[in-house]
């Protein structure tokens, strides 16, 4: 596997990955083609965005998030894992925070609606006498 243009743990991190969803290099077919969008002539000029493709499954990625090739590929690369582990089944990191997100907003809404709820039925409201400077002293 290539190294690409990211931090070693983060390329150990990914060929891991790969390894543990049977990706193999020979299974993708990547292609380079040109860039739209901001980045200026650098990326309409170069073919910095990144076209991958995984054969067994057919699922396809396209990257052009950056303005460097080698950057695009690593992110090609993750994009295209993350994809594969969701249409396995598996529960995604995205999924997870999602479901995170939801039961926090539920428990929010329980712990607001308790807070204002109206008074139940035949309680009686307690009523505190102001404070006044004849009571201080």
């Amino acid at each position: 596997m290539v190294d690409f243009s990211v931090s070693a743990e983060k390329n150990r991190w990914l060929k891991e990955r790969m390894e543990a969803l049977g990706v193999r290099d020979q299974d993708l077919e990547e292609h380079f083609v040109h860039a739209s969008g901001r980045g200026g002539q650098h990326v309409n000029k170069g073919s910095s965005c990144v076209y991958l493709k995984h054969l067994p499954t057919g699922i396809e990625v396209k990257c052009m998030e950056s303005r460097s090739q080698s950057l695009n590929r690593f992110l090609a690369r993750r994009y295209l894992l993350e994809k594969l582990e969701a249409a396995s089944g598996a529960p995604t990191k995205k999924d997870l925070a999602v479901e995170k997100l939801r039961r926090q907003k539920a428990r929010r809404k329980r712990r607001s609606g308790t807070k204002y709820a109206a008074p139940a039925e035949g309680s009686v409201p307690v009523e505190r006498d102001p404070v006044t400077e004849n009571d201080l002293e």
